[in-house]
């Protein structure tokens, strides 16, 4: 019997964990490409899901975070649920002096919220979540209880362990540089749906730019050439 597998991704546990281990190498990361790479035998991909939160106070990094964000939902393939940064003043315990910091929210709740749900509707028979976090535990042991004949695995990203979740959980695996570098995204993502929109300007495209690792849409004058 084909085996229903369904995939939870942190994205922030997972950026962080490959930011730390390869840098900016491989962020330019195809997530359904990367799921149907933990995949074996009879096992059948059903979803992937995606939680995130767009970050806020760095202009830098909130272009390369809404370039990749179009780019997955270009290409397809998952859903992509957002949480969100909450914004808190505090002080700083030397000098006293004051500062904003941003706080992110709800990621790992809604990671939570989906995976026991989709549990108790019989979505999948086998869950694989892409993170370390062992806040996701009380979750794990709600799935387990609820629904024991599901398989609940985590897939560690590169730099992440958690022995608290690993020890709540049917088994573990790490997310090597193999995997990561077999499973990028084209080098320019076109969504046709976009070109159709503004077919006067051309299609929207993400390019990698030459010798960098950023990501950003092409402006108008830069657009790919137009495709029949």
């Amino acid at each position: 019997m084909t085996q229903r597998v369904a995939v939870y991704v942190d994205g922030f546990n997972l950026y962080f964990g490959m930011h730390e281990k390869f840098e900016r190498r491989y962020l330019w990361l195809d997530l359904r490409a990367l799921a149907q790479s933990f995949l074996q035998g009879d096992q059948r991909l059903i979803k992937v899901v995606y939680f995130t939160a767009r970050v806020r106070n760095s202009p830098s990094a909130q272009a390369n975070q809404g370039a990749y964000l179009a780019a997955l939902k270009a290409h397809g393939g998952l859903d992509i649920v957002e949480g969100r940064f909450q914004h808190k003043r505090r002080t700083c315990l030397n000098c006293k002096h004051g500062y904003d910091a941003y706080e992110e929210k709800e990621t790992d709740v809604s990671l939570a919220t989906a995976l026991i749900e989709d549990a108790v509707n019989g979505v999948y028979d086998r869950a694989i979540l892409v993170t370390a976090d062992s806040d996701l535990g009380p979750a794990v042991r709600a799935v387990r209880r609820l629904r024991p004949e599901v398989g609940l695995v985590a897939a560690f990203p590169p730099a992440r362990r958690s022995g608290d979740l690993k020890k709540q959980l049917h088994g573990v695996f790490a997310i090597g540089r193999d995997k990561l570098r077999d499973a990028q995204l084209p080098a320019e993502v076109v969504d046709v749906r976009v070109r159709q929109e503004v077919r006067a300007a051309g299609p929207l495209a993400l390019r990698c730019r030459d010798g960098k690792d950023e990501r950003a849409p092409l402006a108008p004058s830069h657009a790919a050439p137009r495709r029949s």
